[in-house]
């Protein structure tokens, strides 16, 4: 039998939801059947979802195990120091030579925005990561572009399902952050990047703030 990809989707949402809520917590292992079985799906899709849970950073492989890691303000605040030090700087020198899909990636943010975020599809994720990596590989440096990418990685979980008043606000910051560097002003760029990424951390930073004060149900 195939699986569709959204089936992996859903599974990885919804495991997201449940260890930055406390179901799952620091730790615990991620097996598939049980998770399979409280979701009420197949293996399959959850493996998927545990791999990809992995490679954005909130789990780790522990021997034969893959456990849930902790995912605190002190770590928030420390990838957005490094993006913030960086990209910034990338989207100043991207306005030297601005990239020829810019235009593609204004139409990729206005489709988006018109559309709306689709509960079980990644287009979000695909448009963000790909406008910041563009970015920062018009910057012409490619290990700090390879840098970034991992950062981006290591936050992406905080979407427009765990912060959904960031979606039309980030999506206007990119198109900003295109329109500066089209111009050729790096310095509007530089400080527009620098907006946008202080505001989506602190924004994370207060959702985790939220999740940390809610009530948990007792087991």
């Amino acid at each position: 039998m195939t699986m569709t990809p959204s089936l992996a989707r859903d599974a990885h949402r919804r495991i997201i939801g449940m260890i930055l809520e406390g179901a799952l917590k620091p730790g615990d292992a991620l097996q598939e059947a049980h998770l399979g079985e409280a979701l009420g799906m197949s293996r399959t899709p959850v493996r998927e979802a545990i791999k990809r849970i992995e490679s954005e950073g909130l789990a780790v492989t522990d021997g034969r195990f893959t456990r849930v890691r902790q995912l605190g303000a002190a770590e928030i605040e420390e990838i957005f120091f490094l993006r913030l030090e960086l990209e910034p700087a990338c989207a100043r020198a991207a306005a030297a030579a601005p990239p020829a899909d810019l235009v593609r990636l204004e139409a990729s943010v206005t489709a988006l925005m018109q559309e709306g975020p689709a509960e079980n599809d990644d287009v979000q994720w695909h448009v963000d990561s790909d406008l910041h990596e563009t970015i920062a590989r018009a910057a012409g440096n490619r290990t700090v572009a390879e840098v970034i990418a991992g950062l981006h990685r290591q936050t992406c979980v905080f979407d427009h399902t765990q912060v959904p008043e960031r979606f039309l606000r980030g999506c206007r910051e990119h198109l900003e952050i295109l329109a500066a560097i089209r111009s050729g002003n790096g310095a509007a760029a530089e400080a527009a990047m620098s907006r946008h990424l202080s505001r989506a951390r602190d924004a994370i930073l207060a959702r985790l703030h939220q999740i940390k004060i809610q009530p948990r149900h007792p087991s």
